[in-house]
């Protein structure tokens, strides 16, 4: 097992259950990894040098990290050692799910910018800084942007997870949403 990446919405009110919407909507495993890139390695991150290759600011994708989820809240809470620890832990969740928002259409325009650019890239892999640390397969994983490789979750490359990510805000704010952010699990 592993960690997953997932898509979460204001009004939750997308079907990922059947499989041509997992499928058209699901990020990879290796997406989630990218994401969390930051926590693990001491040098540029992939998706900061893509963010810079491409001249994209990818921070709203990155705030989309920030929206606590109640698990988390109740966690921290259980171990927090005061009162004042408890109300901050609360008052912090609750700056952070209103900073958050109205995204969704600041995620999306950052999602096309992304995918505008990085299509007429052909040598991505080529192009990140080579490390002892590749645990994404950056040649394989950041190949072919145009070409969906994968059946939707497995074996998607990056192009393919942004085109993924890309419909599922669509039909998000089709439906009305105006708040996205992820949720890991």
């Amino acid at each position: 097992m592993g960690l997953d990446i997932h898509l979460q919405t204001n009004l939750d009110n997308i079907d990922l259950a059947s499989d041509t919407n997992f499928n058209k909507f699901s990020l990879s495993r290796e997406f989630c990894n990218l994401m969390c890139r930051k926590h693990m390695v001491d040098y540029e991150t992939e998706f900061d040098q893509i963010s810079k290759i491409v001249d994209v600011d990818t921070s709203p994708i990155y705030a989309m990290e920030t929206y606590p989820d109640d698990f988390d809240i109740e966690m921290s809470i259980e171990h927090a050692n005061n009162e004042a620890e408890i109300e901050k832990i609360k008052i912090e969740a609750e700056q952070n799910k209103k900073n958050l928002i109205g995204n969704l259409d600041l995620v999306l325009k950052t999602i096309n910018q992304l995918i505008d650019k990085l299509q007429h890239i052909n040598n991505l892999p080529d192009l990140l800084i080579k490390t002892d640390f590749d645990t994404l397969d950056n040649s394989t994983y950041f190949s072919d942007f145009n070409i969906n490789k994968g059946e939707g979750y497995i074996d998607n490359n990056f192009g393919q997870d942004l085109r993924n990510f890309k419909s599922f805000l669509i039909e998000a704010k089709a439906k009305k949403n105006t708040t996205v952010w992820f949720v890991y699990g």
